[in-house]
Protein backbone atom coordinates (compact mmCIF):
# COMPACT_ATOMS: atom_id res chain seq x y z
CA UNK A 1 0.00 0.00 0.00
CA UNK A 2 2.92 2.55 1.02
CA UNK A 3 4.50 1.65 -2.54
CA UNK A 4 0.83 2.44 -3.98
CA UNK A 5 0.86 5.62 -2.59
CA UNK A 6 4.45 6.71 -3.10
CA UNK A 7 3.70 6.28 -6.84
CA UNK A 8 0.89 8.11 -7.15
CA UNK A 9 2.31 11.25 -4.98
CA UNK A 10 5.04 10.40 -7.52
CA UNK A 11 2.98 10.91 -10.55
CA UNK A 12 0.67 13.18 -9.52
CA UNK A 13 4.07 15.48 -8.96
CA UNK A 14 5.07 14.80 -12.66
CA UNK A 15 1.58 15.76 -13.84
CA UNK A 16 2.00 19.01 -11.76
CA UNK A 17 5.28 19.87 -13.09
CA UNK A 18 4.10 18.81 -16.28
CA UNK A 19 1.00 21.52 -15.75
CA UNK A 20 3.03 24.27 -14.70
CA UNK A 21 5.52 24.06 -18.17
CA UNK A 22 2.57 24.23 -19.91
CA UNK A 23 1.39 26.71 -17.98
CA UNK A 24 4.33 28.89 -18.15
CA UNK A 25 4.59 28.42 -21.74
CA UNK A 26 0.68 29.63 -22.41
CA UNK A 27 1.60 32.37 -20.22
CA UNK A 28 4.23 34.26 -21.76
CA UNK A 29 3.83 37.91 -22.52
CA UNK A 30 5.87 38.85 -26.00
CA UNK A 31 7.24 42.41 -26.85
CA UNK A 32 8.76 43.37 -29.70
CA UNK A 33 12.08 44.88 -29.82
CA UNK A 34 13.03 44.85 -33.35
CA UNK A 35 10.95 43.19 -36.01
CA UNK A 36 12.15 43.72 -39.78
CA UNK A 37 10.25 43.26 -42.55
CA UNK A 38 9.49 40.29 -44.17
CA UNK A 39 7.54 38.40 -46.80
CA UNK A 40 4.87 36.04 -46.31
CA UNK A 41 4.21 32.85 -44.42
CA UNK A 42 4.51 30.01 -46.86
CA UNK A 43 3.73 26.43 -46.16
CA UNK A 44 6.56 23.76 -47.38
CA UNK A 45 3.95 20.74 -46.56
CA UNK A 46 5.06 17.52 -46.56
CA UNK A 47 8.65 18.20 -48.02
CA UNK A 48 12.25 18.34 -46.86
CA UNK A 49 12.95 21.58 -48.24
CA UNK A 50 12.74 23.95 -45.57
CA UNK A 51 16.68 25.27 -46.50
CA UNK A 52 14.20 26.08 -50.16
CA UNK A 53 11.96 27.95 -48.27
CA UNK A 54 13.79 29.63 -45.37
CA UNK A 55 16.73 30.55 -48.30
CA UNK A 56 13.97 32.37 -50.67
CA UNK A 57 12.26 34.15 -47.47
CA UNK A 58 15.36 35.55 -46.68
CA UNK A 59 16.30 36.77 -50.56
CA UNK A 60 12.37 38.34 -50.60
CA UNK A 61 13.22 40.41 -47.98
CA UNK A 62 16.86 41.65 -49.28
CA UNK A 63 14.62 42.27 -51.89
CA UNK A 64 11.84 44.25 -50.10
CA UNK A 65 14.65 46.21 -47.87
CA UNK A 66 16.16 47.26 -51.29
CA UNK A 67 13.91 47.91 -53.58
CA UNK A 68 10.89 48.13 -51.27
CA UNK A 69 9.50 45.29 -53.84
CA UNK A 70 7.31 42.28 -52.42
CA UNK A 71 8.34 39.17 -54.42
CA UNK A 72 6.96 35.43 -53.94
CA UNK A 73 9.89 33.78 -55.97
CA UNK A 74 9.42 30.02 -57.02
CA UNK A 75 10.73 27.24 -54.20
CA UNK A 76 9.63 24.41 -56.73
CA UNK A 77 12.20 26.01 -59.49
CA UNK A 78 15.20 25.94 -57.10
CA UNK A 79 14.44 22.32 -56.10
CA UNK A 80 13.88 21.71 -59.63
CA UNK A 81 17.27 22.46 -60.46
CA UNK A 82 18.96 21.56 -57.27
CA UNK A 83 18.00 17.99 -57.35
CA UNK A 84 19.61 17.76 -60.47
CA UNK A 85 22.84 19.13 -59.72
CA UNK A 86 22.72 17.31 -56.41
CA UNK A 87 21.84 14.11 -58.80
CA UNK A 88 24.92 14.56 -60.84
CA UNK A 89 27.64 15.36 -57.67
CA UNK A 90 25.93 12.06 -56.30
CA UNK A 91 26.52 10.34 -59.79
CA UNK A 92 30.29 11.84 -60.18
CA UNK A 93 30.96 10.59 -56.63
CA UNK A 94 29.52 7.04 -57.26
CA UNK A 95 27.55 6.88 -54.72
CA UNK A 96 29.79 8.19 -52.18
CA UNK A 97 27.50 11.15 -50.86
CA UNK A 98 24.14 11.91 -49.30
CA UNK A 99 21.06 12.57 -51.98
CA UNK A 100 18.41 13.09 -50.32
CA UNK A 101 15.44 16.07 -49.90
CA UNK A 102 17.79 18.31 -47.61
CA UNK A 103 19.93 21.52 -48.38
CA UNK A 104 20.98 24.55 -47.28
CA UNK A 105 21.25 28.30 -48.12
CA UNK A 106 24.51 27.30 -50.25
CA UNK A 107 22.07 25.51 -53.10
CA UNK A 108 19.73 28.68 -53.25
CA UNK A 109 22.68 30.91 -53.73
CA UNK A 110 24.23 28.33 -56.02
CA UNK A 111 20.84 27.98 -57.85
CA UNK A 112 20.18 31.30 -58.30
CA UNK A 113 24.00 32.52 -59.33
CA UNK A 114 23.74 29.52 -61.87
CA UNK A 115 20.36 29.23 -63.28
CA UNK A 116 18.25 32.16 -61.99
CA UNK A 117 14.61 32.25 -60.73
CA UNK A 118 11.10 32.63 -61.60
CA UNK A 119 8.53 34.06 -59.55
CA UNK A 120 5.74 31.17 -58.25
CA UNK A 121 2.91 32.06 -60.55
CA UNK A 122 5.78 31.61 -63.34
CA UNK A 123 5.88 28.00 -63.00
CA UNK A 124 2.79 25.77 -63.16
CA UNK A 125 2.22 23.15 -60.38
CA UNK A 126 1.70 19.74 -61.75
CA UNK A 127 -0.61 17.42 -59.56
CA UNK A 128 1.65 16.44 -56.89
CA UNK A 129 1.67 20.42 -56.18
CA UNK A 130 -1.25 22.50 -54.52
CA UNK A 131 -1.89 26.13 -54.57
CA UNK A 132 1.66 28.09 -53.55
CA UNK A 133 3.95 25.16 -53.43
CA UNK A 134 2.10 22.86 -51.08
CA UNK A 135 4.51 19.71 -51.82
CA UNK A 136 3.92 16.53 -51.25
CA UNK A 137 7.33 14.26 -51.76
CA UNK A 138 6.29 11.64 -50.12
CA UNK A 139 5.61 9.32 -53.84
CA UNK A 140 8.37 11.69 -55.22
CA UNK A 141 11.28 10.81 -53.48
CA UNK A 142 10.56 7.08 -53.35
CA UNK A 143 10.16 7.18 -57.56
CA UNK A 144 13.44 10.26 -57.17
CA UNK A 145 16.22 8.36 -55.14
CA UNK A 146 16.44 4.72 -56.26
CA UNK A 147 16.40 6.13 -59.92
CA UNK A 148 19.86 7.95 -58.84
CA UNK A 149 20.70 5.64 -56.60
CA UNK A 150 20.75 3.00 -59.52
CA UNK A 151 22.43 5.21 -62.07
CA UNK A 152 25.35 5.82 -58.95
CA UNK A 153 25.98 2.33 -58.09
CA UNK A 154 26.59 1.28 -61.55
CA UNK A 155 29.33 -1.45 -61.77
CA UNK A 156 32.56 -0.42 -62.16
CA UNK A 157 33.97 -0.17 -65.84
CA UNK A 158 31.01 0.58 -67.34
CA UNK A 159 30.34 3.88 -69.37
CA UNK A 160 27.26 6.06 -68.13
CA UNK A 161 25.16 7.20 -71.22
CA UNK A 162 23.97 10.40 -71.51
CA UNK A 163 20.38 9.36 -71.40
CA UNK A 164 20.12 8.96 -67.55
CA UNK A 165 19.74 12.70 -67.01
CA UNK A 166 16.75 13.05 -69.60
CA UNK A 167 14.95 10.21 -67.58
CA UNK A 168 15.32 12.33 -64.13
CA UNK A 169 14.66 15.45 -65.81
CA UNK A 170 11.78 14.04 -66.46
CA UNK A 171 10.82 12.61 -62.91
CA UNK A 172 11.37 16.12 -61.59
CA UNK A 173 9.48 17.95 -64.28
CA UNK A 174 6.70 15.42 -63.10
CA UNK A 175 6.49 15.83 -59.51
CA UNK A 176 7.67 19.48 -59.24
CA UNK A 177 6.85 21.09 -62.66
CA UNK A 178 8.78 22.06 -66.04
CA UNK A 179 10.74 24.77 -65.01
CA UNK A 180 10.17 27.79 -67.68
CA UNK A 181 12.26 28.79 -70.05
CA UNK A 182 10.59 31.90 -70.74
CA UNK A 183 7.87 33.65 -69.09
CA UNK A 184 5.57 36.76 -68.34
CA UNK A 185 5.79 38.67 -65.56
CA UNK A 186 4.35 42.15 -65.22
CA UNK A 187 3.78 42.88 -68.72
CA UNK A 188 7.56 42.22 -69.30
CA UNK A 189 9.34 39.31 -71.20
CA UNK A 190 11.84 37.18 -69.04
CA UNK A 191 13.88 34.26 -68.73
CA UNK A 192 14.87 32.82 -65.15
CA UNK A 193 18.41 34.73 -65.80
CA UNK A 194 16.94 37.95 -66.55
CA UNK A 195 14.40 37.72 -64.60
CA UNK A 196 17.23 37.34 -61.54
CA UNK A 197 19.20 40.16 -63.02
CA UNK A 198 16.03 42.14 -62.20
CA UNK A 199 16.12 41.66 -58.87
CA UNK A 200 19.41 43.82 -58.08
CA UNK A 201 21.05 41.12 -55.57
CA UNK A 202 24.75 40.61 -55.28
CA UNK A 203 25.36 37.55 -55.03
CA UNK A 204 29.23 38.45 -53.77
CA UNK A 205 27.29 40.08 -50.57
CA UNK A 206 26.37 37.10 -48.92
CA UNK A 207 28.26 34.76 -46.83
CA UNK A 208 28.06 32.37 -44.32
CA UNK A 209 28.98 32.32 -40.08
CA UNK A 210 29.48 29.68 -37.97
CA UNK A 211 31.38 28.74 -34.45
CA UNK A 212 33.25 25.50 -34.00
CA UNK A 213 36.84 24.94 -32.07
CA UNK A 214 37.45 21.87 -34.63
CA UNK A 215 39.15 24.77 -36.76
CA UNK A 216 40.89 27.87 -36.04
CA UNK A 217 38.99 31.16 -35.59
CA UNK A 218 38.54 33.99 -37.89
CA UNK A 219 39.24 31.13 -40.82
CA UNK A 220 36.99 29.71 -43.41
CA UNK A 221 35.95 25.97 -44.03
CA UNK A 222 33.28 23.63 -45.08
CA UNK A 223 30.94 22.53 -42.14
CA UNK A 224 30.65 18.67 -42.29
CA UNK A 225 26.96 18.37 -41.99
CA UNK A 226 25.24 16.29 -44.42
CA UNK A 227 23.20 18.61 -46.27
CA UNK A 228 26.01 20.69 -46.85
CA UNK A 229 27.47 19.26 -49.73
CA UNK A 230 28.19 21.94 -52.10
CA UNK A 231 31.26 22.73 -49.67
CA UNK A 232 30.61 26.38 -49.95
CA UNK A 233 33.25 27.98 -46.93
CA UNK A 234 31.88 29.48 -43.22
CA UNK A 235 33.39 31.87 -41.63
CA UNK A 236 34.47 30.73 -38.25
CA UNK A 237 34.40 33.10 -35.07
CA UNK A 238 34.16 32.37 -31.34
CA UNK A 239 30.34 32.19 -29.94
CA UNK A 240 30.17 35.54 -28.07
CA UNK A 241 30.89 37.10 -31.70
CA UNK A 242 28.64 34.86 -33.44
CA UNK A 243 25.58 36.15 -31.13
CA UNK A 244 26.54 39.70 -32.09
CA UNK A 245 26.58 39.52 -35.65
CA UNK A 246 23.33 38.01 -35.28
CA UNK A 247 21.93 40.80 -32.90
CA UNK A 248 24.16 43.43 -35.19
CA UNK A 249 22.30 42.22 -38.30
CA UNK A 250 19.15 42.83 -36.67
CA UNK A 251 19.67 45.84 -35.43
CA UNK A 252 20.99 47.55 -38.76
CA UNK A 253 17.60 46.19 -40.40
CA UNK A 254 18.61 42.71 -42.04
CA UNK A 255 17.29 39.81 -41.68
CA UNK A 256 19.50 35.94 -41.77
CA UNK A 257 19.09 32.69 -42.55
CA UNK A 258 19.41 30.31 -39.93
CA UNK A 259 20.69 26.52 -39.98
CA UNK A 260 20.58 24.31 -37.27
CA UNK A 261 18.70 22.14 -34.51
CA UNK A 262 15.36 21.67 -33.89
CA UNK A 263 15.39 17.95 -32.78
CA UNK A 264 16.09 18.53 -29.45
CA UNK A 265 13.00 18.97 -26.42
CA UNK A 266 13.51 22.64 -26.13
CA UNK A 267 11.73 23.16 -29.71
CA UNK A 268 8.25 22.99 -29.53
CA UNK A 269 5.22 22.66 -32.48
CA UNK A 270 3.71 25.98 -31.17
CA UNK A 271 5.79 28.48 -31.44
CA UNK A 272 8.29 28.44 -28.65
CA UNK A 273 12.21 27.16 -28.25
CA UNK A 274 13.67 27.30 -25.05
CA UNK A 275 17.02 26.05 -23.71
CA UNK A 276 17.97 25.03 -19.87
CA UNK A 277 21.45 24.77 -20.49
CA UNK A 278 23.59 27.20 -20.24
CA UNK A 279 25.56 28.06 -23.57
CA UNK A 280 29.33 27.93 -23.89
CA UNK A 281 31.82 27.35 -26.31
CA UNK A 282 32.92 23.71 -25.10
CA UNK A 283 29.55 22.48 -25.10
CA UNK A 284 28.67 23.20 -28.26
CA UNK A 285 31.83 21.52 -29.81
CA UNK A 286 30.73 18.60 -27.46
CA UNK A 287 26.87 18.42 -28.81
CA UNK A 288 28.08 18.85 -32.21
CA UNK A 289 30.82 16.13 -32.13
CA UNK A 290 28.45 13.66 -30.20
CA UNK A 291 25.51 14.05 -33.09
CA UNK A 292 23.29 15.28 -29.97
CA UNK A 293 22.91 18.59 -31.79
CA UNK A 294 22.72 18.01 -35.28
CA UNK A 295 21.66 20.23 -38.80
CA UNK A 296 17.98 19.26 -39.61
CA UNK A 297 16.19 22.73 -40.69
CA UNK A 298 16.54 25.87 -41.86
CA UNK A 299 14.64 29.04 -40.87
CA UNK A 300 14.85 33.08 -40.98
CA UNK A 301 15.28 35.35 -38.07
CA UNK A 302 13.91 38.46 -38.81
CA UNK A 303 13.51 40.43 -35.05
CA UNK A 304 14.19 40.54 -31.69
CA UNK A 305 11.82 40.00 -28.16
CA UNK A 306 11.26 39.90 -24.81
CA UNK A 307 9.07 37.73 -22.54
CA UNK A 308 7.40 39.32 -19.54
CA UNK A 309 10.69 37.69 -17.19
CA UNK A 310 13.23 39.45 -19.02
CA UNK A 311 14.03 36.60 -21.55
CA UNK A 312 15.57 37.73 -24.94
CA UNK A 313 13.89 35.41 -27.68
CA UNK A 314 15.06 36.03 -31.74
CA UNK A 315 11.28 36.20 -34.09
CA UNK A 316 11.97 33.43 -36.42
CA UNK A 317 9.74 32.62 -39.69
CA UNK A 318 8.60 29.73 -40.16
CA UNK A 319 7.97 27.07 -43.19
CA UNK A 320 5.38 25.60 -41.41
CA UNK A 321 2.38 27.51 -42.76
CA UNK A 322 0.47 29.79 -39.99
CA UNK A 323 1.04 27.13 -37.38
CA UNK A 324 1.69 27.05 -33.96
CA UNK A 325 0.30 30.16 -31.38
CA UNK A 326 2.01 33.10 -33.16
CA UNK A 327 0.68 32.06 -36.62
CA UNK A 328 4.07 30.69 -38.67
CA UNK A 329 6.35 32.94 -36.14
CA UNK A 330 8.53 30.92 -33.63
CA UNK A 331 10.16 32.47 -30.68
CA UNK A 332 13.57 31.47 -29.60
CA UNK A 333 15.44 31.94 -26.71
CA UNK A 334 18.80 33.35 -27.57
CA UNK A 335 20.41 30.46 -25.43
CA UNK A 336 18.27 27.98 -27.51
CA UNK A 337 20.00 29.72 -30.63
CA UNK A 338 23.50 29.67 -29.07
CA UNK A 339 23.83 26.19 -28.47
CA UNK A 340 21.98 24.70 -31.57
CA UNK A 341 22.63 27.04 -34.40
CA UNK A 342 24.94 25.50 -37.34
CA UNK A 343 25.56 28.40 -39.40
CA UNK A 344 24.14 32.20 -40.10
CA UNK A 345 23.34 33.06 -43.53
CA UNK A 346 23.05 36.85 -43.94
CA UNK A 347 24.36 40.04 -45.88
CA UNK A 348 27.88 40.69 -45.47
CA UNK A 349 27.14 44.53 -45.23
CA UNK A 350 25.19 44.04 -41.58
CA UNK A 351 28.43 42.46 -39.83
CA UNK A 352 31.17 44.33 -38.52
CA UNK A 353 34.43 45.26 -40.69
CA UNK A 354 36.79 42.61 -39.79
CA UNK A 355 34.10 40.30 -41.49
CA UNK A 356 33.90 41.92 -44.79
CA UNK A 357 37.93 42.33 -44.73
CA UNK A 358 38.21 38.33 -44.28
CA UNK A 359 35.33 37.52 -47.11
CA UNK A 360 37.14 40.38 -49.43
CA UNK A 361 40.06 38.46 -49.41
CA UNK A 362 38.10 35.59 -50.80
CA UNK A 363 36.93 37.41 -53.56
CA UNK A 364 39.75 38.56 -54.51
CA UNK A 365 40.97 34.99 -54.78
CA UNK A 366 37.79 33.34 -56.42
Amino acid sequence: MRKILLLMLGLACVIQVQAQNQESKEDLVFTTIKENPITSIKNQNRSGTCWDFATLAFFEGEILKKTGKSYDLCEMFVANKNYMDQAIYHVRMHGCSRFSEGGSADDVLWVLANHGICPEEAMPAPGSLIGDSLANFTEFFRVLTPYVESIAKTEDGKVLSSQWKDGLQGILDAYLGKCPERFTYQGKEYTPVSFFNSLQLDLDDYISVTSYTHHPFYSWFNIEAPYKWRQRLSYNVPLDELMTVIDTALDNGYNLCWGGDVSGNGFDRQGLAQEEMVPTQELRQERFDNWASTYDHVMLIYGKARDQHGNEYYMVKNSWGKSGAHEGTWYMRKNYIAINTTYVFLNRNAIPGKFNEAYSRILINK
